[in-house]
C-alpha cells in the first residue's frame, strides 16, 4: 500500500504544534531532535503500538473511530482539522449526487440580487460564483473580470488592491490558504485545485510558507475589516450558508452592527451613485 503523503504531512505538522508540556509529557534531560511530539509519544498517548502509529501516519492501516478520536484529542485537532484528517484517512464522502457548477442557479441569482447588503457565493477553488451589487462595491467587480480571475484566493494573493482593501490582510490571506487546504481533503483529485495551488505557491512566498503549515478551516461566521476609498474603514459580520444541491457552493452575507459607524459607512457606500449613472439621470 503506497504512503498517504497528504496524511503524513498533515499529522507531522500537527505533531510539531503540540508541546510535550501540553500533552503532559516530561521533557527529561535528553535534547529533543524534533519539534513538538515524537511519534512514539503520540502512540503511547493514543494507546497503540509505535509500529501501528507509524503505519497510521503513512496511511497503511484502517483505524477505528476510537483510534481516530484518540489521535484527534492527542494532537488537539479542531473540529475542522479532525474532519480533514478523517477525509485523508478514509477518503471524502460520496458526492456523486450533488452538482458542481461555475454559475449559480437562476433562483440563487435572484436571491443574491434581492439582498441589499454585500453577498456573494464562493465555489470550489474559492471561485467567485456570483456577487450582488453590494459585494461588487465593497470588494471589487469580479463580474467585470475574465472568468479565470474570478477567484478570491487569486485576488487576495496576486492583486495589490486586496492588500489595500483588507485591514487585516494577513489574517484573510491565511484563512484563504486554510480553506484551500480543506478543499484538497474534500476534492483530492480536482486538477484545478492542484493548478491553483501550484500557481499561488510559485507567485507568492507567503502562500508557499502558509501552505506548508497544513492549517485547515471552514468559515461559518465571523468579522472582517475593510478599508474603502469612498467611506473609510468598516467592520462587517458575515454568516455562511451552504447552497443546497451543490457540494461546494457557500453563500456569504455581510451585515453591520445596528447604529454603528460601520453601518453608516456601508449605507453611504450602498447609496453612492457612480458618476456615469448621475449623468444619465
Amino acid at each position: 500500500m503506497p504512503t498517504n503523503e497528504p496524511l503524513r504531512e498533515f499529522l507531522r505538522a500537527r505533531r510539531a504544534r503540540v508541546t510535550p508540556q501540553e500533552a503532559g509529557i516530561s521533557e527529561g534531560v535528553t535534547a529533543r531532535r524534533v519539534e513538538g511530539l515524537r511519534r512514539e509519544e503520540v502512540a503511547h498517548l493514543v494507546g497503540v503500538s509505535v509500529d501501528y502509529y507509524i503505519r497510521f501516519e503513512q496511511g497503511r492501516v484502517s483505524p477505528s473511530d476510537h483510534i481516530l478520536a484518540g489521535v484527534g484529542r492527542t494532537l488537539r485537532l479542531s473540529d475542522d482539522e479532525y474532519a480533514h484528517m478523517v477525509n485523508l484517512v478514509r477518503g471524502p464522502d460520496d458526492r456523486t449526487g450533488l452538482i458542481e457548477s461555475p454559475e449559480p442557479r437562476p433562483a440563487m441569482r435572484w436571491v443574491l440580487d434581492s439582498i441589499r447588503t454585500p453577498a456573494f457565493i464562493l465555489g470550489r477553488c474559492l471561485a467567485i460564483v456570483g456577487t450582488n451589487e453590494g459585494a461588487r462595491r465593497l470588494m471589487v467587480d469580479f463580474d467585470a473580470r475574465p472568468p479565470d480571475e474570478r477567484n478570491h484566493a487569486r485576488w487576495v494573493f496576486l492583486d495589490p488592491l486586496a492588500r489595500e482593501r483588507y485591514v487585516e490582510w494577513e489574517e484573510v490571506a491565511r484563512d484563504n490558504v486554510a480553506s484551500l487546504r480543506r478543499q484538497v481533503g474534500l476534492f483530492p483529485h480536482d486538477p484545478r485545485l492542484a493548478a491553483l495551488i501550484e500557481e499561488l505557491s510559485a507567485a507568492s512566498p507567503e502562500f508557499a510558507t502558509w501552505w506548508s503549515a497544513h492549517d485547515v478551516v471552514q468559515h461559518r461566521c465571523g468579522h472582517k475589516r475593510y478599508r474603502h476609498p469612498l467611506v473609510g474603514e468598516l467592520t462587517v459580520a458575515y454568516e455562511a450558508f451552504p447552497v443546497s444541491g451543490t457540494d461546494d457552493q457557500i453563500l456569504y452575507i455581510y451585515t453591520t452592527e445596528p447604529g454603528s459607524a460601520s453601518e453608516k459607512a456601508l449605507e453611504r457606500l450602498l447609496r453612492w451613485t457612480p458618476p456615469a449613472d448621475r449623468h444619465r439621470g
